[in-house]
């Protein structure tokens, strides 16, 4: 019977849900590290937003990344495939597929920026989401998952972190900016 319930863990259904329910403990950890930053003389505004972007890389990026690391099939018994052209695949990808694809990332791209400023600009977001893409890409196929390991994944990946860093500018918190310098994203 135990087995049952640990097969729920291999599915998107399993994943979606256990992100679903693990929401109010993620709340709770929040406010709990923000509480702790606070009384160890952290100012509060600065103590809450350390402490949802954390969370929020770690919440928002970890259930897609352990979805893309889902076995196939027939994972283990074919050799792993690599589709090198760009662009090539993502003529046969479905909508839900890119937005899928868009988002693995996402949180990574709008939170960092707030968290690190040395990651605060978008050259540097995608550079990171990439790298991470390309890891993910090249555990699919030493892992054998009976999934494609594809460059597009990897543009894709990069580029919805690059959205979700735009998304964020506005919170961004860079060395040396005073409110008079221009508030545009940073192309360094």
């Amino acid at each position: 019977m135990i087995a049952e319930g640990y097969r729920w863990f291999g599915t998107f259904t399993g994943v979606a849900l256990l992100t679903v329910a693990t929401l109010p403990v993620v709340v709770l950890l929040v406010c709990a590290l923000a509480a702790r930053r606070s009384a160890t003389g952290t100012a509060p505004a600065w103590a809450w937003r350390r402490s949802l972007a954390e969370a929020g890389i770690v919440y928002g990026t970890v259930p897609w990344v352990w979805m893309t690391m889902l076995p196939g099939s027939r994972a283990g018994e074919i050799a792993g495939r690599v589709s090198p052209v760009p662009l090539l695949d993502l003529l046969t990808m479905g909508p839900a597929q890119i937005v899928g694809n868009l988002l693995v990332f996402a949180a990574l791209g709008f939170f960092a920026p707030l968290r690190f400023a040395a990651l605060a600009s978008v050259p540097r977001i995608l550079a990171l989401a990439a790298s991470c893409s390309a890891l993910v890409e090249v555990a699919q196929y030493v892992l054998q998952l009976d999934r494609v390991s594809s460059v597009d994944d990897v543009l894709l990946n990069a580029a919805g972190a690059g959205l979700a860093a735009l998304a964020s500018h506005r919170w961004w918190r860079t060395p040396g900016r005073t409110s008079v310098q221009s508030t545009a994203p940073s192309l360094r």
